[in-house]
């Protein structure tokens, strides 16, 4: 299983907001460089981000603010915020089974279960983790380098 790389980026964003943010305004091309990828990616997820409530940006000298402390935002939040299929199953299943074939007839039934009671465990998990964890650390490896 592989999640895209816009959950990453999000975070980074994020953590950006709160790294930089108190001392300067925080832009798509400032976080562009900070991320290495297009601005137009990283409004995108921005725009994703606004959208599920985590951030506010204001035109001019505004910039891009959290709308909720660290400590409140899941990987979760995250996670929903800018994966397209978040809203829906984790797993997919191919579309056309032949209906006829004994494991083509019943392999939906025999395995969505088990694949629901893993996306559980999945977003449990992902709800333990926060933002405010990253950014200790990210603080505290920042602190590590400089000294």
């Amino acid at each position: 299983m592989q999640i895209s790389t816009k959950f990453t980026i999000a975070i980074h964003i994020l953590a950006a907001v709160d790294y930089f943010g108190k001392n300067q305004k925080i832009t798509s091309d400032f976080l562009s460089s900070s991320i290495g990828t297009n601005p137009v990616i990283i409004r995108n997820i921005m725009s994703e981000l606004k959208n599920a409530g985590l951030i506010e940006t204001k035109r001019g000298p505004g910039g891009i603010t959290m709308t909720r402390k660290p400590e409140e935002i899941s990987f979760l939040d995250i996670y929903k915020a800018v994966e397209s299929n978040s809203d829906g199953d984790l797993f997919r299943f191919h579309e056309n089974p032949n209906p006829l074939c004994p494991v083509g007839g019943n392999i939906r039934s025999a395995l969505y279960g088990k694949l629901e009671d893993v996306q559980k465990d999945f977003e449990a998990s992902m709800e333990k983790h926060k933002l405010s964890d990253v950014l200790t650390d990210l603080h505290e490896e920042i602190q590590r380098k400089q000294a």
